[in-house]
């Protein structure tokens, strides 16, 4: 329910009166098991995350060749990170990358993130190539996000073999 109205209010559109509402549960029982608004954020961002890293663990730890992996970041890309779900999933990623910027524990979400990420994608690739991949999975999810122009499949291999082809 957090989650859905983050998408739908933003985190400053966001309260406990509001989630409870949504929830059909007292408000009472709210600040009952969160200290405040804080520790509710923290919580939901924490589990939309792991959602969203175990999605891209899973694709990326099929693969068992360089070649099986770049394919399976293709479809992370133009498969896992499209439709409906994704557009809400690329609000909250905004919504949480700005929580990120100004607060130091929300910080903490981003980073784990990334970092796992990055194990995974060191499965395959030199630590390097790694995070550059990386940053281009989340440039293209923020471009997917906000153009309503589909993303060319072949633009994006094209950028895949050119991160990790090596320059002599």
């Amino acid at each position: 329910m957090t989650l859905e109205l983050i998408a739908e209010a933003g985190v400053a559109g966001t309260s406990h009166r509001k989630i409870a509402a949504r929830a059909g549960v007292p408000l009472g029982s709210m600040t009952y098991h969160f200290n405040g608004m804080d520790e509710l954020l923290f919580e939901a961002f924490t589990r939309f995350a792991e959602t969203i890293i175990t999605q891209f663990e899973k694709r990326l730890s099929a693969a068992t060749t360089i070649d099986e992996a770049k394919e399976a970041i293709v479809g992370l890309i133009h498969q896992d990170l499209t439709g409906p779900q994704t557009a809400r999933d690329g609000v909250l990623a905004f919504e949480l990358y700005t929580l990120a910027a100004r607060e130091p524990r929300f910080r903490a979400i981003t980073r784990e993130w990334m970092r796992r990420s990055r194990v995974e994608l060191e499965r395959h690739f030199d630590p390097d190539t790694a995070r550059q991949v990386d940053a281009l999975i989340e440039g293209l999810w923020i471009h997917r996000s906000l153009d309503p122009e589909p993303l060319d499949r072949g633009i994006t291999k094209d950028a895949i073999t050119r991160i990790t082809t090596r320059q002599s």
